[in-house]
C-alpha cells in the first residue's frame, strides 16, 4: 500500500512540475517584433542609455549588455528602474535582415541577483499586466521606434 501511494504521489508531481515547463530558453519572454535590423535596434538602445544615463545598471551587479558568447543567439540588455531599485532583463535578436526580435525577459531587484521573476509565469495576472504596460511606458515607447508588433 505504501509503495502504491508512493507511485501515486511521484505520478501527480511529475505532471504537477511538467505543467510548469516550456521548451525553449525563454518560453515565457514578451515579444516584440521591430522594424529595424539587429544591429540598429541595439544602436537605438545604446543611444537611449547614453541619453538617459538612469537607466544603466549599477555598477558591481554583474549585469553587462552583449552576448554571453560568440555564438549567442541573444544580445542581453538590462535597464535600470533606480527608484524601485530594480532590474530589467531584456534581449535582442535577429529574426530577418530588417526585423529584429525585442523580448522583455524578467525583473528583480537589486538583492540576490538569481532572484528573476519571469514575465508571464511569477506573476499574477494583473501583476504582469502592470509589469508588461511599465515596460512598454518607460522603455519600449521611449525608444522612439513605434513600429513594432506585439506576438
Amino acid at each position: 500500500m505504501i509503495m502504491k501511494n508512493t507511485i501515486v504521489l511521484s505520478l501527480f508531481l511529475l505532471l504537477f512540475n511538467s505543467c510548469n515547463l516550456a521548451p525553449g530558453s525563454y518560453p515565457y519572454a514578451k515579444e516584440y517584433s521591430i522594424d529595424l535590423s539587429e544591429e540598429k535596434l541595439i544602436d537605438v538602445i545604446k543611444i537611449f542609455k547614453n541619453n538617459n544615463p538612469e537607466y544603466i545598471t549599477p555598477d558591481g551587479l554583474g549585469l553587462q549588455d552583449g552576448r554571453r558568447t560568440i555564438k549567442d543567439h541573444w544580445y542581453h540588455i538590462y535597464f535600470n528602474y533606480p527608484q524601485e531599485k530594480i532590474i530589467i532583463k531584456t534581449w535582442v535578436r535577429k529574426k530577418t535582415k530588417t526585423e529584429t526580435t525585442f523580448a522583455f525577459i524578467a525583473v528583480k531587484k537589486y538583492i540576490g541577483m538569481s532572484n528573476w521573476r519571469f514575465i508571464n509565469k511569477d506573476f499574477t495576472k494583473s501583476k504582469n499586466k502592470e509589469e508588461i504596460k511599465e515596460f512598454e511606458n518607460r522603455i519600449l515607447y521611449q525608444l522612439g521606434i513605434n513600429d513594432f508588433i506585439e506576438d
